[in-house]
């Protein structure tokens, strides 16, 4: 059977009988004092590992929250470029181009005359992806500028057909009408 604290201190030589008897005589006389309530407990150790517990709580929470906003950052620009990736138009090949400014500089895409009506009419966006531009139709620039607008380059408003009873329907305006 194996030695208490007590018998090993001893045995070593650490403490004297006398030191061994009287931290003895103290512990008992702390239980009894507590039993009868007289004796105020120490509860500074219990109250620093209970703040302790609550400023690792708190640290911990603060990096969860950091984790989820950068997954749900990931997934967002994962969404995005699924959208563009599935609804882009083909890139065409051409001598017409349609000029378009973005950030203060003026880019260029080569369209057809469909598409550069439908950009400028508000039915097409030109977006930024992979270090380039895709053409996309309205709805998926939509869903994409309500996870990131800035990844929207052009998107031009939305220009509603003329009225069926407009008297001048029939007269249209030439793209290169010079003021």
């Amino acid at each position: 059977m194996g030695l208490s604290l007590r018998d090993q201190l001893l045995k070593a030589g650490l403490v004297n009988e006398k030191q061994a008897k009287q931290v003895g005589k103290q512990q008992q006389k702390q239980k009894r004092l507590a039993h009868k309530g007289q004796a105020e407990l120490d509860d500074s150790a219990r109250q620093a590992a209970l703040q302790a517990q609550a400023e690792k709580a708190a640290r911990d929470q603060e990096l969860n929250r950091q984790q989820q906003e950068k997954a749900e950052q990931k997934a967002r620009a994962a969404q995005i470029k699924q959208l563009i990736e599935r609804s882009r138009l083909p890139k065409l090949d051409g001598e017409d181009y349609y000029n378009f400014v973005d950030d203060k500089k003026v880019k260029r895409l080569p369209v057809n005359t469909m598409m550069r009506n439908k950009l400028s009419n508000g039915w097409l966006a030109i977006v930024r992806h992979g270090g380039g531009y895709e053409v996309i139709p309205r709805e998926a620039a939509l869903k994409i500028q309500e996870r990131d607008a800035s990844r929207i380059v052009l998107l031009n408003t939305h220009v509603e057909e003329p009225d069926a009873d407009d008297p001048y329907a029939a007269y249209q305006i030439p793209d290169d009408l010079m003021w």
